[in-house]
């Protein structure tokens, strides 16, 4: 049972007999925030609710559907471990047709993915090196694995095998602005290097001079960059924007750099990651002399297959790290392409006949559906929350969030939510407040929304889940509405839980 509470002309309410000092004061915080200048265009909403049975504890504006940004990325993780379980992990083979004699294959070689999305990264480091080894590292263990085979000549090609999705690599909702830079890099069956690579500029002598474009990393002498960037004063940071498709050929990059570096680097994405792993073997490949015939060449993503030439043999299979480090790397770092993976293997575990990033969301809420959330309101777009018309309420990430303490994979999932205060992305947030070491968030920030969801526990002991959100804030605001938040935050944790 709920009661009703007006203050100011917005909905909200608490839990009948959860109306103590604490909740009033969180009410009249939200409400204040709400009307006063940093949000009165926009909308504020709260969702407070217990674990241990889903019950809504306080609501405020919690059954609009706004847009959550990457908060979002709590119900895709929540999902992925939910159905594949935390020790699950991709596997990317080698593989050869043809035949091999005399230390030369008539046939050609092939990298085929599952949709790893950490193949090759750089995010782990000592003892995990050997589990996730970096794209140089890679490379050479493929090769020496290519050699240890006795193969020193190949008569065909080098093929990248993303052909696990054939569907367009990026969401159609996704801002097209968004799609040259790394946080937009495209999905596909075989990613690598997190499917991005570095571009690096060197500022003009003076401010307005054109800046050079001196090299990228890895080398992509198959991609052409116009490059229109130029010099800006100093300490100005990136505005570097980069513009170009999956699967082209081509990229704009415009925007300005700071004067005062001696080089100055952005990141942008590959269009056609399966292409771009072939390439890098290839070219590994020859450096080791190990002589390859035919240009390298790719498919999945809609491209055709270069024609087999037998059946395949396997010769090296990568694994990567466990479900539940990849899934800490997403919310921690908020990783747009390791959603957009964890999203796809996810539904394909659920539904084997998922074709595209639509199927895969319906089938998530249908996974959530059946296990007795209310998604009324629910217009999830895609795994990560880039899409700018994508939404939930903050009564539907609860409720997710609250089941999702239910399930045998719910230990692993909260260790992969940052600390407030702490760790990952909310680790300069509500510093020297209650909130911080008490609450595990996920912060979600794109323009004009500003979002966190997760969990806290109350002062009386109660394990909580809540989702805020803020969309269409005033512009300029970010520090009033950082502190808002925190205000919030430190009330929220200050509640009572159990059942009165």
């Amino acid at each position: 049972m709920s009661i009703s509470l007006i203050l100011g002309s917005f909905p909200l309410w608490a839990q009948s007999g959860a109306d103590s000092t604490n909740t009033q004061r969180l009410l009249l915080l939200l409400d204040q925030f709400q009307q006063g200048p940093v949000a009165r265009h926009g909308t504020v909403a709260l969702s407070v609710r217990r674990v241990s049975d889903g019950e809504p504890l306080i609501g405020y504006n919690s059954r609009q559907s706004l847009s959550t940004a990457s908060t979002l990325k709590l119900v895709t993780t929540a999902t992925a471990l939910a159905v594949l379980g935390g020790t699950y992990s991709y596997t990317t083979v080698l593989e050869y047709d043809g035949p091999l004699r005399d230390s030369t294959l008539t046939g050609n070689l092939y990298i085929r993915g599952s949709g790893d999305p950490s193949l090759g990264t750089w995010r782990y480091s000592g003892g995990a090196t050997l589990r996730s080894p970096d794209l140089p590292t890679l490379l050479g263990i493929w090769s020496d694995a290519i050699r240890r085979a006795g193969i020193r000549r190949i008569e065909g090609r080098v093929i990248g095998d993303g052909s696990i999705y054939n569907d367009p690599p990026v969401p159609d909702t996704w801002p097209y602005g968004d799609l040259g830079n790394y946080y937009g890099a495209g999905l596909s069956g075989l990613n690598l290097n997190e499917n991005l690579y570095r571009v690096f500029f060197r500022p003009g002598k003076t401010v307005g001079a054109a800046a050079t474009l001196l090299r990228t990393d890895p080398p992509l002498p198959y991609l052409t960059l116009h490059n229109t960037v130029s010099t800006d004063a100093a300490d100005t940071g990136d505005q570097v924007n980069i513009y170009g498709a999956p699967l082209a050929n081509q990229q704009w990059l415009t925007g300005k750099i700071p004067i005062d570096s001696k080089e100055f680097s952005v990141k942008g994405s590959l269009p056609d990651p399966a292409y771009f792993a072939a390439y890098a073997l290839t070219e590994q490949l020859r450096r080791d002399s190990v002589r390859v015939g035919n240009e390298p060449a790719a498919y999945g993503s809609g491209l055709p297959a270069p024609k087999p030439t037998g059946r395949r043999t396997l010769l090296y299979t990568h694994r990567s790290p466990a479900l539940t480090e990849l899934a800490q790397q997403t919310n921690f770092q908020s990783v747009n392409l390791y959603a957009e993976a964890l999203l796809r293997t996810a539904a394909l575990r659920l539904n084997p006949g998922v074709r595209n990033t639509d199927e895969a969301v319906e089938t998530v809420a249908k996974f959530w559906r059946g296990k007795g959330v209310n998604l009324d309101g629910f217009r999830m777009r895609d795994g990560s929350g880039l899409s700018t018309v994508g939404g939930l309420s903050a009564d539907n990430m609860t409720g997710i969030l609250a089941r999702m303490g239910t399930e045998r994979t719910f230990p692993a999932f909260y260790e992969t939510i940052p600390v407030v205060g702490q760790s990952g992305t909310v680790r300069s947030l509500a510093r020297n407040t209650a909130a911080a070491g008490n609450v595990r968030a996920k912060s979600g920030s794109i323009e004009g929304v500003r979002a966190y969801a997760g969990y806290f526990t109350a002062a009386d002991g109660e394990l909580m889940t809540f989702s805020v959100m803020v969309n269409r804030f005033t512009p300029g605001q970010n520090r009033a509405l950082t502190a808002q938040l925190e205000r919030i935050l430190a009330a929220m944790v200050q509640l009572n839980g159990k059942k009165e």
